[in-house]
């Protein structure tokens, strides 16, 4: 279903990162399937890209989606990603 604004109205999920660690002066951004990262030194954004691609890989592997996965199963397959 759509609505209104054009958009659907399926529930859907974003991952979002910030790192706070950033003093040589770089805005870093980087946008990707339903995640948005945003500062972080080169080493901090990084490892918040790498990670987010992992998780979506595997939700990938387990056929499901941020939209459709639970609080715990989330946080599991954050801390495998990012180990």
């Amino acid at each position: 279903m759509v609505s209104a604004r054009g958009k659907s109205d399926k529930q859907s999920a974003m991952m979002m990162g910030i790192g706070l660690d950033n003093q040589d002066g770089h805005k870093r951004v980087t946008k990707g399937d339903n995640f948005y990262l945003l500062g972080g030194s080169e080493e901090t954004h990084e490892r918040m890209l790498e990670t987010s691609v992992k998780v979506n890989e595997k939700l990938a592997k387990k056929g499901k989606n941020l939209s459709n996965v639970s609080k715990e199963e989330f946080t599991d397959i954050v801390r495998e990603a990012s180990s």
